[in-house]
């Protein structure tokens, strides 16, 4: 999965692709370098970020899907945690709803998957969306989180989202603690297995804990973008929701050759 941000203030590449030309240039690059999904965002959800009206949202978000499905033939999904912005999304060609909130801040939300048999990634986190950083560590995080994806689990079930439909995400960087993000990628397979039916996704492309590693900014973190990627996929993750999707690509394809030896 590419991260392909509308937004003026994403934490990496906040402003780069703002216009129709600059996100089809670049849904054209990520695409030419092995992208499976583009997952196309129009409010940052980084710390401190502010909330945007859905009509905002949906002016930044609905020409850029519209301009994309109509030029390239692969799979659109809309980051987003409301339900208005969601609907326009998918009329206009995007495929799959991708809420951070796993339906904890729009739970209508999962009313529009269900209508229109979308696909539905329900992410983990705490808090609404101006504490979702802030909020205090939990002592059992992974109790925490698969508590919450069970939660947002029913949350779907309730509106007849199909199970087929839905992938889970562990929400890497929200109210987690440094060694709680490490934790949860080398200790991945557990909750993989405990949530066999659904795919696991990953997002921990650039993120603040592998900056405090490497002491670098976020266009500096690619080495270990591609190292929490790899043990992610190694430890079952199906999907990485990535900036960087060639090197991305060229990790796991040495992966899965080494996978298939075992």
């Amino acid at each position: 999965m590419a991260i392909l941000n509308v937004t003026p203030d994403s934490f990496s590449d906040g402003g780069k692709f703002y216009t129709i030309d600059d996100a089809l240039r670049q849904a054209e690059i990520l695409i030419n370098e092995g992208a499976d999904i583009l997952d196309i965002g129009g409010e940052s959800t980084r710390p401190n970020s502010k909330r945007i009206s859905a009509q905002e949202e949906i002016r930044r978000v609905v020409p850029i899907i519209e301009a994309i499905s109509k030029r390239f033939d692969v799979p659109i999904s809309i980051d987003t945690s409301k339900k208005a912005v969601a609907e326009k999304a998918i009329k206009a060609g995007a495929e799959i709803i991708n809420d951070v909130s796993g339906l904890r801040f729009d739970e209508r939300i999962a009313a529009v998957a269900a209508e229109t048999n979308s696909g539905l990634i329900l992410m983990h986190l705490r808090g609404d969306f101006e504490t979702m950083h802030q909020q205090s560590p939990v002592e059992k995080i992974f109790q925490e989180v698969a508590d919450g994806l069970r939660q947002s689990l029913e949350i779907a079930k309730s509106y007849r989202v199909k199970k087929a439909n839905i992938a889970l995400d562990v929400g890497i960087g929200f109210s987690k603690t440094f060694n709680q993000n490490l934790e949860l990628i080398a200790k991945l397979n557990p909750l993989c297995q405990e949530f066999s039916d659904f795919p696991m996704l990953v997002g921990a492309s650039r993120k603040s804990f592998i900056g405090k590693i490497l002491d670098a900014p976020p266009e500096k973190r690619l080495a270990g973008s591609l190292a929490t990627a790899a043990i992610a996929v190694w430890n079952g993750a199906s999907i990485v929701r990535v900036h960087d999707v060639k090197a991305t690509v060229d990790m796991l394809k040495v992966i899965d050759k080494i996978k298939g030896e075992l």
